[in-house]
């Protein structure tokens, strides 16, 4: 960065994984930039999901999505630098409108010619995106601006209050002797990523029985997900914790996730809340692949679907049966669970 100013706007993504996975990128540049003042601008879930956050000095939550609005906003508030994780048009050419000096950024979604220093994402031999760790993506931006990159840590924090209001709500996750196991049977990325329901209530029973552990499912408060935490709840042949009835905050959520032993996840965001909180965590891929979302974590335990249309990238699958997904079986998922609740 070349200005004389010290004002730095980081703009981050919209979704809750990638939000988290910019985490070593948000490290990195505070480090780097330890005496300037650096603002965050985000959607106010993803203000909540990094808070506590000790890699900046304000936030902006962002209220509307007119690039117009945004530009004549930030204007105002003299920013010398602007680092946009966010990929979208609108981000760079909100940026460009605000006048900020300096604007770096991938150059892609058209946006290329708003930026000053722009960045180009790996491509394959057909042209399409080459799939590499978000976490690198973002560390990439870090390094052309000089930043040190050689920590891919993911680490998330809880607030006091959160912690104090989600023991009055959930008392007995907190007092439990036996193993809190939360799974994520949802996916905002679309039902493709989704492992069947009645395969999450095995799972459940045989931890239940196996461990006597204390089973919570993780969904989003979008109705077809809570739709599939009550299906699994009906599947199970023990009472399960169904979270998306709990009224948590996001807050109050990461609290949850802070203290488990285990999650078991689809490809999706709340699987790096249990990154970032150190939890063991099983993660179950089908239409994505992924090296998207690789933190080269080790107490994670990855189970790849073993088909032919494997890792087609599609928000809903195409073919008469769910082949990527229902390839992976209750006994490799119980195997993978085995092996990190046992492992110490």
């Amino acid at each position: 960065m070349q200005s004389k100013r010290d004002i730095i706007l980081l703009w981050l993504p919209s979704p809750m994984g990638d939000a988290i996975l910019t985490v070593p990128a948000l490290r990195a540049i505070r480090e780097h930039f330890a005496e300037r003042r650096i603002t965050y601008f985000c959607k106010p879930f993803v203000r909540d999901i990094l808070t506590p956050c000790q890699f900046n000095d304000d936030w902006i939550t962002e209220a509307k999505c007119n690039p117009f609005s945004i530009g004549r906003m930030l204007r105002d508030r003299g920013y010398s630098d602007a680092i946009l994780f966010k990929n979208s048009f609108g981000s760079g050419l909100s940026v460009f409108l605000a006048g900020i000096p300096h604007r770096i950024g991938y150059s892609r979604d058209g946006r290329g010619i708003f930026l000053t220093e722009k960045l180009y994402p790996v491509k394959d031999a057909q042209g399409g995106y080459k799939p590499i760790s978000m976490v690198d993506y973002y560390l990439a931006i870090a390094s052309r601006l000089g930043a040190k990159i050689s920590d891919r840590r993911i680490e998330l924090g809880v607030l006091e209050t959160d912690k104090a209001s989600v023991q009055e709500k959930l008392p007995g996750i907190f007092e439990s002797a036996s193993p809190v196991v939360i799974l994520v049977p949802g996916g905002a990325f679309g039902p493709s990523k989704c492992w069947p329901s009645a395969r999450f209530a095995e799972v459940a029973d045989s931890l239940i029985s196996n461990y006597g552990a204390q089973v919570l499912i993780s969904v989003s408060p979008e109705p077809a997900e809570l739709s599939i935490a009550r299906q699994i709840c009906a599947q199970s042949s023990n009472e399960l914790i169904n979270l998306g009835e709990k009224n948590l905050s996001i807050g109050e959520l990461k609290a949850v996730y802070s203290v488990c032993e285990l999650v078991i996840s689809n490809d999706t965001g709340p699987r790096h809340i249990g990154i970032g909180f150190g939890r063991k965590v099983v993660s179950l891929f089908g239409p994505n692949h992924p090296a998207w979302t690789d933190t080269q974590y080790d107490k994670e335990i990855q189970i790849v679907g073993d088909c032919e249309c494997i890792f087609c990238g599609r928000k809903v699958c195409n073919r008469k049966r769910h082949y990527c997904m229902e390839s992976i079986t209750v006994q490799r998922v119980l195997e993978a669970a085995e092996k990190l609740l046992e492992s110490g």
